[in-house]
C-alpha cells in the first residue's frame, strides 16, 4: 500500500503462511469470442428463436427492477450517460445485447440499431420474413440519475479490507479511543480466550489528540486490565508499521533463533523501535514486521474477508478491482469464487509472495478465468520502500522533521534490478510500490534500462515497448521534478491514489519541506507528462475508504471531506487538481489500460462489456457543485449487463 499500504508485506497476518509451493494452478477455460454478432446468432439459433414477436418497442419507467431482460435499451435523460468516449462523451441511451454494448446514442439511434440487428438475424435464419422480429424492452432510469462506466479501483487490497472490517481503528482520534475499541471488541467476543491473538488495522498516531506524533509502545496496550495479558497486533493505517502488546512480544521472541531479537544490522529493510536499553518498544516497521508471528489466516477466513469486500465494492459502484499484492492463498480464493461463478466483480490480481528470491513460478498465470471470465493474473507486485507516515518512504535526503533518517529501502537497488529482470523475462507485467523520491528514481532507472535493452533488441521505440508491457509505478508519490517528466517520456504508468494526498496533506510538508513537496502528489503533472494521458486512479483500500467517489472528490478539489486543506478552500496545491472528466477517465478507461483491458472495458461504446453504474445525481458535470459528489448514491451496479447490486 502506500503512505499507507497494507498488504502481503513482511509482517502481515499472512507472512508465516506464504510458502513457495502452495499455489494451486487452475485450468484455463477456452476464451469466448469477442465478436459478439456471430456468437449471438449461434445462441439464438440453438434456442430455436423461441421468443419472436412483431417488431415493437416497449417503453417503461423502471419501477425498481432487480433483474433485466436478456437484451434491452436503457435511457437516462438528455446527455445523462457519460461514455468516456472522446467521439461522443455523453449520450441519452445505450443498447445492451446480453453482456455487451450494441449501440449508444439517442433513443432513435438505439431503436434503429436494434431494428438493424433484428433484420440481420431474420435474414440469417428466416430469409428475410418480416414477422420474425423480437421486441425491444426500453427502460428508463429514475429522474435525475446518471450512468457512468463501471468504476475501477486501480490499487486496492480486497482480503485486507475484509480483515479490517472485523476491528477497524481508523476512526480513533486518541490513544484512549484505540484502547476503548479493543476493550469493546473483547467484551463483544466472549468466544475469544485470553490466549487468542487479537488483530486490528488502521491506527494513525498523527491523528491523535494531545499526542506528539511519536509511535505508541507495547506498554500502552497493557495499560488496560482487560488487555494486559493478551497477544495483540495492530497494523498502522499504512500497513507499514505493526504495534504489538507485551504478550505478543513474548510469544514472538520465543519463535526466534536463540530466542533473541536480532540486532539492527540483522534487520534488512526494516526497523525495530527500541528503548534506551535496546529492547523493542512494541513497534516494528516494514520488513521487521515479519519478526512478529500471529497465527496465519485460514482459507475460510480469507474467503469470508473476500466476500465482505466484494459486497461492499458493488455497493459503491466498483465493478473492477486491481488487487495490489495477491498472495498465492488469496489467488486460490479468487479462483475458487470464479470456479463457482461467485466472483461478480472483475479482479486484476497482482501476484505477490513472501519469498525473497524469484517466485514467478509460484503464481499461476490466469487470463479471463472462470465461467464469468472475471479473474486475471497477468502481473506481479514488488516493493521498494515503506510509507511516509511511518518515516519509511525512501528519500534521497533526510526527512525534514527527522533528519537522522532517509527512510527505508526494503530491498537493495541491485537485488531489485535482478528480480525485475527475471519477472520481465518471464513475461509478467510488473507493478512496483514506490513512495519516496529515492525509491522512484531507483525504479525508473531499472525500467529505463530494461526498456532500452528491449527496444534495441526488437527495433521498437521505448514507448512501443512500454505500451506492450505496461510497467507500472504504484503510488508515484514523491518524485524529483525531472523524474515526473521521465516517467512520462518512458511511457511508465503511474498509478496514484487521490485520497492519499488529502489524508497526508496535514503533515506531508512537515516531513518533506517546502521544495521537495512540489514533486509530491503531482497528479496533473503526471497526467500531462504521460504520452497517452493515462493516470489510473485507486484508493489503496482499506488504507482509505472503499467508496471511489471519495477519490473522485479528492482528485478534483484537493480538499478533505470537510472542504478544508492547508491552503484553504481552493485546495492543497490546486494546480494539481484533475478535471472531472479526467478523474472519471482515471477510474474507468485508464484503469482498463493499466490492466491490458482497454479493448473491452472502461467506456460505454459498442463491442465493450456492459459494465455500468447508475447514480442518483450528476457529479460529473463541471457545473455541478463539487460537494454533490459526496452525496451521490449508487442506484444500481451492473456487470455483464446484469444487476449485481441495487435496482434500476
Amino acid at each position: 500500500m502506500n503512505t499507507k499500504e497494507t498488504g502481503p508485506e513482511k509482517g502481515s497476518p499472512q507472512s508465516s503462511s506464504a510458502t513457495s509451493g502452495d499455489a494451486k494452478v487452475h485450468a484455463q477455460p477456452a476464451k469466448a469470442s469477442r465478436n459478439y454478432l456471430p456468437w449471438v446468432l449461434a445462441a439464438v439459433a440453438l434456442a430455436g428463436m423461441s421468443y419472436l414477436f412483431t417488431g415493437k418497442t416497449t417503453t417503461k419507467e423502471n419501477p425498481g427492477l432487480t433483474h433485466l431482460p436478456e437484451s434491452y435499451g436503457l435511457c437516462s435523460g438528455p446527455d445523462a450517460i457519460y461514455t468516456v468516449d472522446d467521439g461522443r462523451p455523453t449520450v441519452d441511451c445505450i443498447l445492451v445485447l446480453k453482456d455487451e454494448i450494441l449501440a449508444a446514442g439517442t433513443r432513435s439511434d438505439i431503436i434503429s440499431a436494434w431494428d438493424e440487428y433484428q433484420t440481420e438475424l431474420v435474414n440469417k435464419f428466416y430469409g428475410g420474413e418480416p414477422k420474425a422480429k423480437k421486441s425491444l424492452s426500453l427502460l428508463e432510469t429514475k429522474q435525475g440519475s446518471i450512468i457512468v462506466p463501471g468504476l475501477a479501483d486501480s490499487h486496492a487490497h480486497l482480503v485486507q479490507y475484509g480483515f479490517k472490517a472485523s476491528l477497524p481503528l481508523d476512526t480513533a482520534q486518541s490513544l484512549d479511543e484505540v484502547l476503548d475499541a479493543l476493550e469493546t471488541y473483547v467484551q463483544g467476543h466472549p468466544d475469544v480466550s485470553p490466549a487468542d491473538w487479537i488483530s486490528g488495522f488502521g491506527w494513525d498516531q498523527t491523528r491523535w489528540e494531545d499526542w506528539a506524533g511519536e509511535f505508541p509502545t507495547a506498554a500502552h496496550l497493557a495499560s488496560r486490565k482487560l488487555l494486559a495479558e493478551r497477544p495483540i497486533t495492530l497494523f498502522r493505517v499504512d500497513g507499514h508499521a505493526l504495534w504489538v502488546s507485551p504478550r505478543a512480544l513474548e510469544l514472538s521472541r520465543e519463535q526466534l533463533p536463540g530466542r533473541r531479537w536480532p540486532s539492527d544490522s540483522e534487520v534488512e529493510g526494516g526497523e525495530i523501535l527500541r528503548d534506551s536499553s535496546g529492547d523493542p518498544t512494541g513497534v516494528f516497521v516494514d520488513n521487521a514486521m515479519a519478526l512478529v508471528a500471529p497465527p496465519s489466516w485460514t482459507a475460510s477466513q480469507i474467503e469470508g474477508y473476500l466476500e465482505k469486500a466484494i459486497e461492499d465494492a458493488l455497493s459503491v459502484g466498483l465493478t473492477n478491482v486491481h488487487d495490489a499484492a495477491s498472495l498465492p492463498e488469496y489467488i486460490d480464493a479468487f479462483a475458487k469464487f470464479a470456479d463457482d461463478g461467485q466472483l461478480p466483480i472483475r479482479v486484476y490480481a497482482m501476484g505477490n509472495s513472501e519469498n525473497t528470491t524469484y517466485w514467478g513460478d509460484v503464481i499461476p498465470k490466469l487470463e479471463d478465468y472462470g465461467s464469468q471470465e472475471h479473474l486475471n493474473v497477468k502481473s506481479i507486485k514488488l516493493f521498494t520502500d515503506g510509507a511516509l507516515g511511518s518515516w519509511g518512504a525512501a528519500l534521497l535526503e533526510p526527512y525534514s522533521d527527522k533528519p537522522d533518517t532517509k527512510g527505508i529501502m526494503r530491498v537493495s537497488a541491485h537485488s531489485l534490478d535482478d528480480l525485475v529482470q527475471k519477472f520481465w523475462d518471464d513475461g509478467w507485467g510488473i507493478n512496483i510500490h514506490c513512495i519516496g523520491d529515492r525509491a522512484n528514481k531507483v525504479v525508473l532507472d531499472i525500467f529505463e534500462r530494461i526498456l532500452t535493452e528491449e527496444s534495441e533488441k526488437t527495433g521498437e521505440s521505448l514507448r512501443a515497448v512500454a505500451d506492450r508491457r505496461r510497467p507500472r509505478i504504484e503510488h508515484a508519490q514523491i518524485m524529483r521534478p525531472e523524474d515526473l517528466g521521465r516517467a512520462g517520456a518512458l511511457g511508465i504508468i503511474t498509478s496514484v491514489q487521490p485520497t492519499h494526498a488529502t489524508s497526508d496533506m496535514w503533515y506531508a510538508e512537515t516531513r518533506l519541506g517546502p521544495e521537495r513537496i512540489k514533486g509530491a502528489y503531482a497528479y496533473q503533472t503526471l497526467l500531462q507528462a504521460s504520452p497517452r494521458h493515462i493516470l489510473p486512479l485507486g484508493s489503496d483500500f482499506p488504507v482509505e475508504g472503499i467508496n471511489p467517489l471519495l477519490g473522485f472528490y479528492a482528485a478534483v478539489t484537493r480538499l478533505d471531506v470537510h472542504g478544508k486543506s492547508p491552503h484553504g478552500s481552493a485546495g492543497w496545491y490546486p494546480k494539481e487538481r484533475l478535471t472531472r472528466a479526467q478523474a472519471l477517465k482515471g477510474m474507468t478507461l485508464d484503469a482498463a489500460y493499466a490492466s491490458f483491458a482497454e479493448h473491452r472495458l472502461g467506456s460505454l461504446v459498442p463491442g465493450k462489456k456492459a459494465d455500468y453504474v447508475v447514480f442518483d445525481r450528476d457529479f460529473v458535470d463541471e457545473e455541478t457543485l463539487a460537494e454533490e459528489t459526496l452525496k451521490a448514491k449508487v442506484r444500481a451496479t451492473v456487470v455483464d449487463g446484469r444487476i449485481a447490486y441495487g435496482e434500476l
